[in-house]
């Protein structure tokens, strides 16, 4: 009698410590999981900045000339119009509007050109990245001296 109740006692521990463990796995997998994703989301604003950076710096070296800028930087416009859109996959690199999972979209404020007595006419806009799903990552004014 007293052999099956030291058994049964110590089936009962041998329960209460692989729940314990079971529940400090779920949470290490959780906490895994979040940083898994934080680091994603992390990577994506990097490069969103990366490329924004990068095609404001082109829209300021053109003189604010969007056919120019999308040359450079792979982009795609109708004619006339005062919106570039250049296309990114998953692993940042040009590709074809079906294939993306980001957008680097500059727009041109063709009515907010500023011109002073003396000086450089300036060409404004705005310039945003955002995924496809149309969550923005990275969104700020541009402004190029008229070439």
């Amino acid at each position: 009698m007293i052999n099956r109740s030291k058994s049964t006692l110590f089936l009962i521990e041998q329960l209460i410590v692989i729940a314990v463990f079971a529940i400090c796995a779920v949470a290490c997998i959780s906490i895994l999981a979040a940083a898994y994703f934080n680091a994603n989301d992390s990577g994506a604003v990097s490069n969103a900045l990366l490329k924004a950076e990068s095609g404001a710096e082109v829209f300021k070296a053109t003189g604010g000339d969007l056919s120019a800028t999308g040359d450079i930087i792979g982009g795609a416009g109708s004619a006339g119009s005062s919106e570039l859109n250049v296309f990114y996959n998953k692993d940042w690199l040009l590709c074809e509007p079906g294939e993306a999972s980001f957008l680097l979209k500059l727009v041109v404020d063709n009515n907010n050109t500023n011109s002073r007595t003396n000086g450089p006419a300036f060409i404004t806009g705005n310039l945003t990245i955002e995924r496809i799903t149309g969550e923005e990552l990275v969104a700020f004014p541009v402004v190029a001296r008229r070439g």
